[in-house]
């Protein structure tokens, strides 16, 4: 049976900086976004086929779920970028993750033997990268929607020791969005990835299809979750808070 490892395993060096196995497949996770993305361009026709049609219905079906969070259509698009970026990546990184091949092609790693590719958010360090790129990404949002001097009001407000006590737990809850945008991907693709391995290694024939699907939707559901929260709390940053 594969070892499972908690943390990415080192697959090579480039001088002193270590590429594991988890981004790897990130890198080509991207690469595959980027390739999907130059092709849809060059596929752009105002008399739509059927294949941009379908791109084009899930692109309002997306719209229309920001709208009932927003509010407005102007908001929606204004951020659909990073909301649509960050569901995709992790859709992509999941369902590549779960690829025939992914985990079972190993490389020697001095007298081990470690996976070539892992699933990326089977790996803290992106799912912890990921979650304060968009933690961050929310402030900066904030910011530009209602200003500087009205976003930090929000976490440090002297107006009386009620609100500015308020004021340090919002701080603090900045914090908390990370660790659990993180550790939410994190522990639901980590073990996926092991009661996969398992089933495989007790019932290697058929029996662990199911368990692929499910991971499959699991996958879509975790994509989801972390990039509506995402909009959730962009609606919250650009939004001027009175008392």
């Amino acid at each position: 049976m594969s070892e499972i490892s908690l943390r990415a395993e080192e697959i090579f060096r480039v001088g002193n900086y270590t590429v594991t196995n988890a981004l790897l497949l990130s890198t080509l996770s991207l690469v595959a976004l980027a390739a999907l993305g130059l092709t849809l361009k060059r596929r752009l026709r105002m008399v739509p086929d059927m294949f941009q049609n379908v791109f084009e219905t899930a692109l309002d079906a997306l719209l229309g779920l920001m709208d009932s969070v927003l509010g407005d259509r102007k908001k929606s698009e204004r951020y659909l970028p990073l909301v649509a970026t960050i569901f995709l990546f992790i859709l992509f990184s999941n369902w590549l993750g779960l690829l025939p091949g992914v985990g079972s092609i190993v490389v020697h790693e001095g007298n081990r033997t470690v996976p070539l590719l892992r699933s990326p958010a089977a790996d803290l360090n992106f799912t912890l990268a990921l979650a304060i790129v968009a933690v961050l990404s929310i402030n900066i949002l904030g910011v530009a929607a209602i200003g500087a001097a009205k976003h930090a009001k929000k976490f440090f407000n002297f107006k009386n020791p009620i609100e500015f006590f308020v004021g340090i737990l919002e701080l603090i809850s900045e914090f908390a969005k990370m660790v659990s945008f993180s550790f939410r991907l994190f522990g639901n693709v980590f073990a996926g990835e092991v009661l996969l391995t398992i089933m495989a290694f007790l019932v290697p024939y058929l029996v662990p299809l199911p368990f692929l699907f499910l991971e499959l939707f699991v996958g879509m559901i975790q994509a989801f979750i972390f990039a509506m929260l995402t909009l959730v709390f962009i609606a919250s940053a650009v939004t001027e808070h009175h008392g």
